[in-house]
């Protein structure tokens, strides 16, 4: 119980608490001649002036309600409960002033978890002075209980609600940025390895062929920027929060990249069967990273390859994912871990309830499989 009351106490106020707006004017303007009006035409008044005064004088409270919920409901129960004591009982009998409602709820939906705790005294304060001086009879105390505590359950509510609301925004900005930080360890990961290779080749080729040199630091300097420039955009969101649609995603439509790429050995074959462009971003973007992870690896490993092949088969309820190199037979010694793009592809598969396995195709060569739903797992 301690613990729960120790919560509710240090409760933060809520962010983005609106400051004041035409409506709060407006409404000041339409209650202002409303007090005027209603302490001329209701003469069993015994303070009329005193009532205006007061029901005019705190209409600025509503001003300040959502960025000052404390110091507004002191100010104007505190008012209302001090000058009774001074004129007599029904002095501020005005219907106008039931605006000091919206102080409670603004109290509720805007105030801590502090002001809400010394708030709530406060008016609890007012009704039992007014009962003890007699301004309330018990009729009219219940009927205040009644109205203040439904008033001030309904900013609690719109409180929590959007409280909630806000937490499923962070989950879901929280899940997105992982998603981009994966894909900068893939991005990462594939330029590098691919300029790694290019540059392992032309140091290999550089005594016979000077030329060869020369055209490997012309691929190299392109993968460096074309990395930069993925980089860039995905850090861009990871540290501004920018919303996620500036991002570059390629999908399973894009994988003809890969296949572009003619200064890259062996060379890739992409075949796409069925409507790839109908498939989900999150899938359709794992699909992309997964034949790209592939891919690198088997350009970095494959020993002996003449033609990578990459097939996706898109039907009504998966999509198959099928990477094949024709190199020399491989061979994976018992015990030997798993690397950590082998194991990244199967998480990310795993993540969107599909699977993902590799391994030494019957005959020769390296082949990635993968099986993911057409719609993605629901996170």
């Amino acid at each position: 119980m301690h613990g729960l009351l120790r919560s509710v106490w240090d409760e933060p106020r809520p962010s983005g608490a609106p400051r004041r707006v035409w409506r709060d004017w407006a409404l000041v303007v339409v209650l202002l001649p409303a007090a005027l009006l209603e302490g001329f035409l209701r003469p069993e008044l015994r303070w009329p002036a005193v009532a205006v005064t007061v029901a005019a004088g705190l209409l600025p409270t509503l001003l300040w309600r959502r960025t000052r919920p404390l110091l507004m409901v002191t100010i104007a129960f505190g008012t209302c409960g001090l000058v009774p004591l001074l004129t007599g009982r029904n002095s501020l009998d005005l219907t106008v002033l039931s605006y000091v409602l919206l102080l409670a709820y603004a109290l509720l939906r805007w105030g801590s978890g502090r002001e809400i705790a010394v708030g709530s005294a406060v008016i609890v304060g007012k009704l039992g002075l007014g009962a003890a001086t007699g301004e309330h009879d018990l009729a009219d105390l219940v009927a205040g209980f009644v109205v203040l505590f439904a008033v001030m359950a309904l900013g609690a509510a719109i409180r929590y609600r959007a409280g909630s609301r806000q937490r499923e925004l962070d989950q879901v900005k929280l899940l997105e940025r992982e998603r981009l930080a994966r894909d900068l360890h893939d991005t990462v990961a594939h330029h590098v390895s691919a300029i790694a290779v290019r540059a392992q080749a032309g140091l290999a080729v550089a005594a016979v062929r000077p030329e060869a040199a020369t055209e490997a630091l012309r691929v190299i300097e392109a993968e460096a920027s074309r990395a930069l420039v993925e980089m860039r955009g995905i850090v861009r969101v990871l540290r501004d929060g920018d919303p996620p649609e500036l991002v570059p995603a390629p999908r399973v439509v894009d994988l003809d990249r890969l296949a572009d790429d003619s200064r890259d050995e062996p060379p890739v074959e992409v075949e796409i069967v069925g409507d790839a462009g109908r498939l989900t971003p999150a899938v359709s973007s794992a699909v992309y990273r997964l034949a790209q992870e592939s891919v690198t690896n088997a350009r970095r490993h494959a020993r002996r390859a003449t033609r990578i092949r990459v097939r996706v088969v898109v039907d009504a309820t998966t999509v198959r994912l099928r990477v094949a190199d024709d190199g020399e037979p491989a061979t994976v010694r018992p015990g030997r871990p798993t690397g950590y793009g082998l194991a990244g592809m199967a998480e990310r598969a795993g993540l969107l309830g599909g699977t993902c396995e590799a391994g030494p195709g019957p005959e020769q060569g390296w082949i990635v499989t993968a099986v993911l739903p057409r719609a993605g797992a629901a996170v």
